[in-house]
């Protein structure tokens, strides 16, 4: 494994992943997420064409390995991101910036990957079998930062329906979402909002109580009332 990706990176991408290595257990672990994320940079910053890396069969089943079964946490992980991306001045978000929350469907085959069902499916518009997953964002008008992450598990797949314990709607999960990031002390000037919550007056409402300002798409027959003090900005779809 030292032959590969990592070792043709600069010494830069060794000091940041270094500030990850206690989040792993096992000095295994750690060559392994510097692989992958090696791997993952090279393919992006790829010009013109991405040709990525031939990887024996062995070291794909040891990556498979890493991603799916290795005992690390990706809470763990995640919150050290943010702690690194906080300590640099190019990726501090700036006071005022603009909190999104994006609800994205993509297809998928199978059946083996946690979240996968027949639901529906936002990139091509229709019911279909796929995974739908949650994210915020951070945006102050020259950065978009990933923030944090959520898998939506559709009421098909729990035993009890929308009655197991453990079923989530979509604004439920949305909501916390935005309770982590208000937590991490972050408070954004607007919050915008995914087209398919507007309409959710209860979440709406939620969001109000935090004093949280928002932008969100909403039916045009549906009826507004305007108060003096407007602490929400909502947007009628053409």
């Amino acid at each position: 494994m030292k032959d590969q990706v990592p070792a043709a990176m600069p010494q830069c991408f060794e000091n940041w992943c270094r500030r990850f290595d206690d989040v792993f257990s096992r000095q295994k672990q750690r060559q392994e997420f510097r692989v992958y994320l090696g791997d993952c940079w090279v393919r992006v910053s790829a010009k013109p064409e991405p040709t990525g890396h031939k990887y024996s069969r062995w070291l794909l089943q040891q990556l498979r390995h890493f991603l799916n079964n290795a005992p690390w946490d990706e809470v763990k992980l995640n919150n050290r991101r943010l702690e690194v991306m906080h300590q640099c001045r190019q990726t501090t978000p700036s006071q005022g910036f603009t909190l999104i929350v994006d609800d994205s469907g993509h297809r998928k085959s199978g059946a083996a990957t946690d979240g996968v069902g027949r639901q529906y499916i936002g990139e091509i518009g229709k019911t279909d079998n796929g995974i739908v997953l949650l994210t915020t964002y951070l945006y102050d008008g020259v950065r978009c930062l990933p923030l944090d992450v959520a898998l939506y598990q559709h009421a098909s797949l729990f035993e009890q329906g929308k009655a197991d314990p453990n079923f989530q709607k979509k604004p439920d999960l949305a909501l916390d979402l935005v309770d982590q990031c208000l937590k991490r002390g972050y408070r954004p000037g607007v919050t915008v909002i995914d087209a398919g919550y507007g309409n959710n007056t209860p979440f709406l409402k939620q969001l109000e109580s935090r004093n949280l300002t928002y932008v969100a798409a909403i039916a045009k027959t549906a009826k507004l009332l305007l108060k003096h003090q407007v602490m929400s900005l909502l947007v009628s779809r053409d």
